[in-house]
């Protein structure tokens, strides 16, 4: 109707209706507050993801609360600005708190992230199937002195023995080998 001004209902009007379970009230109030508390929140964290949690925590606490506030003076964003500041600085606490608790665990005990150990296992796996297919491509006489000395962990001594050849000559294939495995896994 031209010429009639609606009737602005106050927000302690609109927070008894919200006490009494008028999620309608309650929305209202939202709509009404939600950009200056996060403007608040913005400012007091600087950061644009924090103010939207805290924000999101501010009406939540608001909804909890609803039948326990009493507004002074009949606006609701004194108490949403109180109750954020709150929520700021316990946030801060448990993050100091997490943060100090964190040094105090000593190194040698940190856990390993499980997904990095197995992506580690599985490369050291893919290396190691590389280097034995390379060591196949190898000369006998190499190849049995790699699988000894290298992987055997034989000594070359001992492999000198078990082949009847010089340890001179199992150092000299074991050089050779290397090389050879180096040039290719370079090139692979």
């Amino acid at each position: 109707m031209p010429g009639v001004v609606p009737v602005k209902i106050t927000d302690g009007e609109l927070w008894r209706r919200a006490a009494e379970g008028n999620q309608a009230a309650f929305g209202e109030l939202f709509e009404r507050h939600v950009e200056a508390v996060w403007n608040h929140a913005y400012r007091l964290t600087g950061s644009w993801s924090r103010a939207e949690d805290l924000t999101s925590a501010t009406f939540l606490t608001a909804w909890r609360k609803r039948a326990q506030v009493t507004l002074v003076r009949e606006s609701a964003l004194p108490w949403l600005y109180t109750v954020a500041a709150n929520l700021a600085r316990s946030e801060s606490r448990n993050a100091s708190r997490f943060l100090r608790a964190v040094r105090r665990i000593p190194v040698a005990e940190a856990v390993d992230d499980h997904a990095d150990t197995v992506a580690g296992r599985v490369d050291d796996d893919r290396r190691l199937r590389k280097v034995l297919a390379a060591i196949e491509h190898l000369p006998n006489a190499e190849r049995e002195a790699v699988e000894l000395c290298l992987l055997g962990d034989l000594s070359t001594a001992d492999a000198a023995e078990l082949l009847g050849v010089a340890a001179a000559s199992i150092r000299a294939r074991i050089s050779r080998a290397r090389a050879r495995l180096r040039t290719r896994l370079e090139t692979s």
